[in-house]
């Protein structure tokens, strides 16, 4: 058996492993799951009809969440430039890519919800925590992306232009960027669609949003406002999700 062949089968094994010990450790019942059905519908039942006088509270709680998915994607864009020229390897040395690729990394790796509580902690509750929570935890994949673009475009225009004695700025300005634009652009506006879903739930640790309405009526117990509210957000990443898909191919 080829070394390529093993590998592929040992890949699959392994796969099929941590499935089949999934299902084995864990516990899944399907007795539960079909006894939960009726509780579900209940739980239903008592959302409908949605609760239309809350609609003063969906248009303040949806501009807020829109305010905070647009001021964190401005941010994680600043912060995201730098960034991803500095982990890049076409840029830079080893020694200054290898770190920040670790610290993006590292960004990554903190789940939202957590850097929310925390801002929510530092700052107080309102929008504030949840802007600087989209903006920071943004950043790590944004700049991540910016890299990425950056080492993939030809490196014929760059080897051109360090013939001539251009610097990096220069090679950058002339060489890279024209390649690399509507990556960047197909980038920035697909995280700011994610930005805004994920600004969506926010509101339930006090990071502002109309995420906050839905925990609030789900607490007391209001499921027909809370239903007003959840058609309202459906409503809004589904619009969200067109505007983006008409600017994806516009710079494509």
């Amino acid at each position: 058996m080829r070394l390529r062949e093993f590998g592929g089968f040992a890949a699959s094994a392994l796969i099929a492993g941590a499935v089949l010990w999934s299902f084995v450790t864990t516990d899944v019942e399907l007795s539960r799951l079909m006894s939960a059905g009726p509780r579900i519908a209940g739980f239903l039942g008592r959302m409908f009809p949605p609760d239309p006088t809350v609609m003063a509270e969906i248009m303040k709680g949806s501009a807020e969440t829109l305010r905070i998915a647009i001021l964190g994607s401005l941010g994680a864009t600043v912060l995201s430039i730098p960034l991803g020229i500095l982990a890049s390897e076409t840029m830079v040395s080893r020694a200054v890519f290898r770190p920040i690729r670790m610290l993006l990394a590292f960004i990554r790796a903190i789940p939202l919800i957590l850097v929310a509580m925390l801002m929510v902690g530092a700052v107080g509750l309102g929008p504030l925590p949840g802007i600087i929570a989209i903006a920071f935890h943004a950043t790590g994949m944004l700049a991540k992306f910016y890299a990425e673009a950056i080492d993939g475009v030809s490196r014929a225009p760059i080897a051109a232009l360090e013939s001539a004695g251009a610097g990096p700025l220069v090679r950058l300005r002339h060489a890279i960027w024209p390649q690399m634009a509507p990556v960047v652009a197909r980038d920035t506006i697909f995280r700011f669609e994610l930005n805004l879903r994920e600004s969506l739930i926010l509101g339930i640790v006090g990071a502002g949003g109309i995420g906050f309405y839905i925990q609030t009526y789900v607490r007391s117990f209001q499921y027909d406002k809370a239903a007003s509210v959840t058609i309202a957000v459906v409503l809004m990443v589904i619009a969200i999700e067109g505007i983006n898909v008409a600017l994806r191919r516009r710079f494509a």
